[in-house]
């Protein structure tokens, strides 16, 4: 890497989107645990 490169740092909106989609991607997780449960007990 040279001494000039740009620091290596995502812009603003990719890491607003990286958090977004990490947020779905546990909403995800959560729901599909939800509905594992709710139909594993009927």
């Amino acid at each position: 890497m040279l001494w000039s490169d740009p620091e290596n740092e995502p812009p603003k909106e990719l890491r607003d989107m990286q958090d977004m989609l990490r947020r779905l991607g546990v909403l995800m997780a959560l729901a599909m645990v939800v509905a594992m449960i709710l139909l594993g007990i009927r």
